[in-house]
């Protein structure tokens, strides 16, 4: 097989021989694949991160998918986009700027290609670079000649090199173009040395007969044009990063959240009901949970999402760990029902993954924009405890900490993630079952005379029991209608109504004597403390750790329970000169701390759809930090 490629005005072809090139050793590189929505480019840097995880390097990911999926081809408001960074050492983000972009059609190009570094890399697919497509990605003229001033630009045609891969396979020309991406994550996976065994099992768990074989096929042809291409006077090694031993997988947060209701239904012994709506970025919670009801999970996609949390409500009254999850524009319909969970005091976990914008908004764009909504966004008193998971692999233990705390109190406790971490992914130590804490359900014990009081309360944390209906002598009526303490039955009494009120927020309070102390990350006082919570951890631990190579005296908090707060938040904010808080919102968090403990939380905010850059954050410490 013969394949040619070309460069500016030169043509090189060479025979597929392997050519002895030098090999290079790098700490870290980060890779964005762009192209259409419907050029698979979220499954190549999928697969590519696959083969990076086997290799044994720390990576972190961020896929960046079209708002709109069916915009038209070509367009940019049709792009979509992979980013992986990989290295030997520790890592917390995929890079603000990729050492190599790869950008399929003119349209990636123009998106994506300011973000590259100086001098880096950009290999492109020529064959889509005519006038038309130029055009309609907005580019008067011919694009490439400046960029090969500015960047070490790689032209390969691989639309036509992937034709001649599968040159005799009986398959369309649609299905034979719908490949490219493979001979594509080929060449990538020769330049920096990953294997390809993962990615063939998969195609061959996949796919069957001529399919199978034209991808599989075209993985291989890639590889083979690395090798021999004279593009690429060189490869690049990235050795394994030094992590503590185990078994290891990569992980979305999507997956670590369902996994982490999987781990609540062994740990609690109890079955897992899980009532859900399909939305963005929430869907695969619900698609991953359906794959495991061998281990006593029961799913139910309801026709919208109020039905949904009602299920869970219900689900929670016959005795099941009951969860839903949704984004942030179906929590504005769950919250009616959050409301009557409150009322009737019943365990049940919900999970917003939250997206940018009002309405649809957004919805494969991430921001922080739902905390003041989960907190206060619920008709009269209704507190909720709320947490927040950090990273993707932090979403397993979040969603069995949610499960633990709404069984111990009574009450429905909310999880946040966030577009970011819900679809990003990182190595994930698989944990010893056997280590993970055990807990114990107690339900209502049968009684054979008095009559039972659903809203008697336990001393040390005010949860009233848990009566599974049918339990003999248990009895007792279940609405939103006010309560009498005790009893449970209707009361309009004005003292009453006020003391059922305050014993709920009593009880939402009391968590917060539960919890461990904040982990200051850095000296305990100083000059500056930067604090955090949500998916925003990585971009902050980098920056913070950047600032102090720089020689700052810089501390970092970042937090998981946002309701209530730990006991000890007011002494630690109080022990820095200067506090500043990155949110991905216009300040929520800021707000409620700066009301709370009249602290001056110096804000940074940011409102685009995307994560923080660290240069960003590097700039606003030592910004604040010298003023």
């Amino acid at each position: 097989m013969e394949f040619s490629a070309r460069k500016g005005t030169r043509h090189n072809s060479v025979t597929a021989t392997q050519i002895d090139k030098p090999t290079e050793q790098l700490e870290s590189v980060a890779i964005r694949f762009a192209g259409d929505s419907g050029d698979g480019m979220q499954l190549t840097g999928t697969k590519f991160t696959d083969e990076t995880a086997l290799a044994g390097n720390d990576l972190s990911t961020f896929p960046d998918f079209p708002a709109e999926i069916r915009a038209p081809a070509g367009t940019m408001a049709g792009v979509s986009g992979f980013q992986i960074h990989f290295s030997s050492a520790d890592i917390h983000t995929p890079a603000d700027r990729p050492d190599v972009l790869i950008a399929f059609n003119p349209a990636a190009l123009r998106a994506n290609v300011d973000d590259v570094r100086p001098g880096g890399m950009v290999i492109i697919n020529t064959d889509s670079f005519n006038e038309k497509a130029q055009k309609r990605a907005g580019y008067e003229g011919d694009p490439l000649p400046e960029l090969r001033d500015r960047y070490n630009l790689v032209e390969i045609p691989f639309t036509t090199l992937n034709r001649q891969a599968l040159v005799g396979l009986d398959l369309s020309s649609r299905d034979i173009d719908r490949c490219k991406n493979f001979f594509a994550l080929g060449v990538l996976c020769w330049l920096y040395g990953r294997p390809m065994n993962a990615t063939e099992r998969w195609l061959g768990g996949k796919f069957k007969g001529e399919v199978l074989e034209g991808n599989v096929r075209t993985l291989r042809a890639g590889h083979a044009f690395g090798e021999t291409t004279e593009l690429f006077p060189a490869s690049f090694v990235v050795p394994p990063a030094k992590i503590e031993p185990g078994t290891y997988r990569n992980i979305t947060g999507n997956q670590a959240l369902a996994w982490g209701l999987i781990a609540a239904r062994v740990q609690l012994d109890r079955e897992v009901f899980l009532g859900a709506y399909p939305i963005t970025p929430a869907s695969d919670v619900l698609h991953e949970v359906s794959r495991y009801r061998h281990f006593g999970m029961k799913t139910f996609q309801a026709e919208d999402e109020i039905a949904a949390v009602s299920s869970t409500i219900g689900a929670a009254f016959a005795g099941h760990l009951a969860v839903t999850v949704s984004s942030g524009p179906g929590f504005v319909l769950k919250q009616e029902a959050l409301g009557l969970a409150v009322m009737t005091e019943l365990p049940l976990v919900a999970i917003n993954v939250q997206r940018a914008g009002p309405s649809t908004g957004s919805p494969t764009k991430t921001e922080q924009g739902d905390l003041l909504a989960v907190l206060h966004g619920r008709h009269s008193q209704s507190p909720i405890p709320v947490i927040a998971a950090s990273t993707p692999g932090d979403c397993f233990h979040t969603a069995l900490e949610a499960f633990r705390m709404a069984v111990k109190y009574m009450t429905p406790v909310i999880v946040l993630s966030d577009g970011y971490i819900a679809n990003s992914s990182e190595p994930w130590q698989i944990p010893d079952v056997d280590g993970l804490e055990q807990s114990t359900i107690e339900f209502a014990k049968p009684i054979d005379v008095g009559e039972f009081q659903p809203y008697s309360r336990d001393p040390e944390t005010l949860a009233r029991p848990w009566a599974i209906p049918g339990t003999p002598g248990l009895e007792h009526r279940i609405g939103g209608l006010t309560k009498q303490d005790g009893s449970g039955n209707v009361s309009y009494e004005a003292d009453n109504h006020a003391k059922m009120i305050e014993l709920r927020k009593q009880k939402i309070d009391g968590i917060a004597s539960s919890l461990p102390p904040i982990e200051i990350n850095g000296p305990d006082s100083g000059e500056l403390l930067v604090i955090g919570w949500g998916g925003t951890k990585g971009s902050i631990t980098a920056a913070v750790e950047q600032a102090r190579k720089d020689g700052l005296d810089v501390s970092q908090v970042h937090l998981r329970h946002l309701n209530p707060f730990p006991n000890d938040l007011g002494d630690v904010l109080k022990s820095f000169k200067k506090v500043l808080l990155p949110e991905l919102s216009d300040g929520h968090l800021a707000l409620l701390l700066r009301a709370k403990y009249l602290v001056d939380i110096q804000m940074l905010n940011k409102i685009e759809g995307q994560p923080f850059k660290i240069i960003e954050l590097t700039d606003a410490i030592t910004k604040l930090y010298k003023a």
